[in-house]
């Protein structure tokens, strides 16, 4: 447990740190920026509808699926995170849809603003994948390859080798449940409420355009803390 807390902790930026510590009730934060702004990537409707339909609803589910078990009461985020596949469904599940979408939201800036790769992050993409394109060509694969809903996400693994991952439902690589364990330095929500009003069925279509609106200032700051 206490490997996978570290990563978490790791991720964090001071506010960051501050958000995913607290303990129930959990809150949702507001976007980090208008509803407007990753249009024409992601359109302000699904950006609306996602954030305080969608998110909201994970936030409402785990508090009360804590609060009908004493035992969980005080929890942290991370605590909750890092033990998964001992609790209930409706806990794992709506835990880890509060945790994916918070750092979702974090990941994305403007289009045209989220500049490059830190040195070495590039370095890292090149050593692991060969090159940016074969990164993300690796990247659009686990997605779409992805049955049904999920995530996919680029991870620093234990290895200190960079990798891709793809999980179900509301999981992450940072639970003792992932099939491949690592700490996110980016992720993607291929559940069709994040792309459908914008890009219909065409889930490949929604992972190219995605790329526009990463911030590479954030995932490098990821992993310079997850390295250290």
């Amino acid at each position: 447990m206490t490997y996978w807390i570290a990563c978490l902790a790791a991720l964090a930026t001071p506010a960051t740190a501050q958000e995913q510590k607290a303990t129930t009730p959990f809150v949702l934060a507001p976007l980090p920026y208008p509803a407007t702004a990753l249009e024409p990537v992601i359109d302000a409707e699904t950006m609306t509808l996602h954030h305080d339909r969608h998110h909201q609803a994970y936030i409402d589910s785990l508090n009360k699926a804590i609060a009908a078990d004493p035992a969980l009461a005080g929890r942290s985020l991370e605590q909750l995170l890092a033990v998964a596949g001992a609790e209930p469904a409706a806990v794992r599940n709506n835990a880890g849809g509060h945790w994916n979408h918070s750092f979702f939201w974090k990941t994305m800036a403007r289009p045209g603003t989220g500049g490059q790769p830190s040195p070495e992050l590039a370095r890292a993409i090149d050593a692991a994948f060969g090159s940016m394109d074969a990164m993300k060509a690796a990247f659009k694969t686990a997605g779409t390859g992805r049955f049904g809903s999920g995530w996919v996400w680029l991870i620093l693994g234990p290895d200190s080798r960079l990798a891709i991952a793809s999980t179900p439902n509301q999981d992450n690589p940072l639970m003792d449940v992932a099939e491949t364990h690592g700490t996110p330095l980016l992720g993607n929500d291929v559940w069709e409420h994040a792309y459908y009003l914008k890009h219909r069925n065409r889930r490949a279509d929604y992972l190219d355009a995605w790329w526009q609106v990463v911030d590479w200032k954030t995932v490098s700051e990821r992993f310079a803390a997850a390295r250290r």
